[in-house]
């Protein structure tokens, strides 16, 4: 059974929420969105208007506002985080009160309102870095990073919170890739895609790295997937949410292949860390098979930038995470 009408998106104006949030409404949910709206005001304007959306501005980590809004939600997607590795470390205490103690706060208001299904955006970082080909959801954790370790601690608590009535969905998602109207440039094929387009020049550093990638368009399949499935196919369940692992080496070259003939330089680099992950589970469990190719996720830029969707790709700090945290205060 799944009961699920009004869903709570945090970080709803974030790179993927603008994409989800749409969707939702377009299948019928009524969506209620947190977010502090960092990246721009108008990153939902294609939904505004929609009488089934509820827009908070609004910070994760006050419990009041949360009790205030989580009552008639009947599940949660949480997307808000300090998101990657550099942009945790630029200070690690907020990253830490909005990653992990938020977190806390944000499952036991869900709870408490009677909300029936929580889903979490984890991320596939919390392996850390496994000899293994095939990295599968039953391996152990072993998070590298602040970043990644209280990714990790979120799913324990998670789990703990676990009850009737409260079905809770873990997604280990890769990097995600493509367009959306909150872009990131700071991702390994839009930084590729960019570069190619708007420097005549794809960057290489190293190249023999694996990086698992997913396109945009199906992480929010895998979101409305999940709304849709029955309690007893997710509760409980952690899923790795990937496409293919590719070397960095690869993508440059799926990048040139439909941006046209730019030269790739490579330059040795001493960050060698390489992922890969299987997502063999979701496809066995959930039916969930990617749609798009990297290949896809790179037409779609390549058609926003030649549309001026993406106005000054290299400078604006909008499309990169760690420049934008540099330069507001979140304490």
């Amino acid at each position: 059974m799944n009961p699920a009408k009004t869903i709570l998106v945090t970080g709803g104006a974030g790179y993927v929420g603008a994409v989800l949030v749409p969707q939702l409404l377009d299948a019928g949910y009524a969506v209620k969105v947190i977010d502090l709206y960092l990246y721009g005001d108008n990153v939902l304007d294609a939904a505004r208007g929609n009488p089934a959306l509820t827009e908070i501005r609004g910070d994760i980590r006050d419990r009041a506002l949360l009790d205030e809004i989580m009552p008639g939600c009947d599940a949660v997607i949480h997307l808000a985080c300090i998101s990657n590795d550099p942009s945790y470390e630029l200070n690690p205490a907020l990253g830490k009160s909005i990653n992990y103690d938020a977190f806390l706060g944000l499952v036991d208001s869900a709870k408490a309102a009677g909300v029936k299904r929580f889903i979490y955006a984890s991320s596939s970082s919390v392996y850390g870095i496994k000899d293994t080909e095939n990295v599968t959801e039953d391996l152990p954790l072993d998070p590298l990073t602040d970043y990644s370790k209280y990714k990790a601690l979120c799913e324990t608590y998670l789990e703990e919170a676990r009850a009737p009535g409260f079905t809770t969905l873990v997604i280990r998602p890769a990097t995600v890739c493509g367009y959306s109207p909150r872009l990131r440039l700071d991702l390994t094929v839009n930084i590729l895609t960019n570069h190619a387009l708007n420097n005549g020049l794809i960057k290489v550093f190293g190249g023999e790295q694996k990086r698992p990638n997913i396109h945009i368009q199906d992480m929010v399949d895998i979101y409305l997937l999940a709304l849709a499935a029955p309690d007893e196919a997710i509760d409980g369940k952690i899923f790795n949410a990937g496409y293919q692992n590719h070397r960095v080496r690869e993508l440059a070259e799926m990048v040139r292949s439909v941006v046209g003939e730019v030269p790739i330089e490579v330059t040795p680099s001493n960050d060698q860390r390489s992922y890969h992950i299987s997502s063999e589970r979701i496809g066995k469990e959930l039916g969930f098979v990617p749609r798009h190719t990297i290949e896809d996720a790179v037409r779609d830029l390549v058609a926003a930038f030649k549309a001026g969707k993406i106005p000054n790709p290299m400078d604006d700090e909008r499309y990169y995470n760690i420049r934008l945290m540099q330069s507001v205060d979140l304490s």
